[in-house]
């Protein structure tokens, strides 16, 4: 019927259904997928322009599908931006609009991001209580990757807020619902998950055990990015419990630097692998090389999340208060200290006041770091 009105009406059935004709939607699908592509090579604010103006024009509004995928492309684009509080405003958006017409698998995919932005926010209450909507149901739904991935999330979230009984309970639930799936992904998630636990727990053979094994699984199945961020992460988790093994941890992380800038990885993923080198520079006493590191992390610092902004202050303080440069390393923590202050208290939170306690104990200015130790205690609720 359709096709017999549409050629009554001299128009082609695209134009009838969706209010475009075929040369628009050609046009629509390509622009998509060069705003993917982009976001793909990690040309983030070129994926996020892309994006924007494919939502500014009408012509997706007959178009639930593609403007959900213009949409969720637009969220993610701009939280790798580090544009964290637009990023939640796009996901709550997407999520409150579209529940009707979204998948099940876009709805956890949603979900997954809106956590992670969350977090990466310091906002941790949200961060747990997103994925305990879908997960914390009377009858939770059949484990998939997707779920899984959500549930990494929640157990990073309830170690971020320090409920580590809770976290280790529920690791051992990813670890067995990870073995009954068999999928790579979901054992690489459980794995990694139970070693961030087992690090924040002082269990330090532990986490070596499951980072290991997330690493192998990844290794032999996961895609070439993911395994670069990973082994990222994986150096930054042995520098913690192996501290003495810094030498072959930075070699790790020279590498994974080369990996990243010939990838397409975000500069969110870059500016954390320079500030791990920078960390392992300082444990094998080269506070020169840490500063060269992380100068260049603090120069691309302008609308990045302020957790990043204030890491990469106090390690840069740290550096520069080894090297003897008592003035720059002081005002480097200072600005710190100044977005310390309007942080939530978070373990996280409070690793950074010892941070900058530490510093400014070394630099002589045993006033502040009274306070910033008093500060660190106060977050843990002491």
């Amino acid at each position: 019927m359709l096709e017999l009105l549409a050629e009554k009406l001299d128009c082609s059935l695209t134009y009838l259904v969706n209010g475009v004709t075929a040369e628009q939607m050609q046009e629509i699908e390509l622009a998509l997928g060069y705003a993917r592509l982009a976001m793909e090579n990690g040309e983030v604010a070129e994926a996020r322009t892309r994006y924007a103006e494919l939502l500014a024009d009408d012509s997706l509004a007959g178009l639930p599908q593609l403007r959900q995928d213009a949409e969720y492309g637009l969220a993610l684009a701009t939280e790798a931006c580090g544009d964290l509080e637009q990023a939640i405003a796009l996901l709550d958006r997407l999520h409150e609009n579209d529940t009707g017409t979204m998948s099940s698998e876009r709805h956890i995919a949603v979900a997954v991001a809106l956590s992670r932005c969350h977090r990466e926010r310091g906002d941790l209450s949200q961060a747990v209580r997103v994925p305990e909507r879908i997960l914390g149901e009377a009858v939770r739904p059949a484990w998939t990757d997707g779920l899984m991935r959500l549930g990494s999330q929640l157990l990073i979230a309830y170690v971020g807020r320090g409920d580590l009984l809770r976290a280790r309970q529920f690791s051992a639930e990813l670890l067995d619902a990870a073995e009954m799936l068999g999928s790579p992904l979901s054992r690489t998630l459980a794995h990694w998950g139970a070693a961030i636990v087992a690090v924040e727990s002082g269990l330090a053979e532990e986490a070596v055990t499951h980072v290991e094994r997330a690493m192998a699984i990844q290794s032999e199945h996961g895609d070439p990015r993911r395994l670069a961020r990973l082994r990222g992460d994986y150096a930054q988790v042995m520098l913690t419990v192996r501290p003495m093994e810094a030498e072959a941890w930075r070699d790790v992380l020279v590498k994974v630097e080369t990996e990243l800038s010939e990838s397409s990885a975000n500069p969110m993923d870059k500016m954390r692998c320079a500030m791990n080198l920078a960390r392992a520079e300082l444990l094998l006493a080269r506070p020169d090389r840490a500063a060269e590191h992380v100068r260049t992390v603090c120069d691309l610092l302008d609308g990045m999340p302020k957790a990043l902004q204030t890491e990469a202050r106090l390690l840069f303080g740290e550096a520069l208060a080894e090297l003897g440069m008592r003035e720059p390393a002081f005002r480097e923590i200072l600005i710190g200290v100044e977005f310390l202050a309007q942080a939530p208290a978070t373990r996280n939170t409070a690793h950074l006041w010892l941070t900058a306690a530490r510093v400014l104990e070394r630099i002589e200015e045993r006033d502040r770091s009274v306070d910033a130790y008093k500060q660190a205690l106060a977050c843990v609720g002491l």
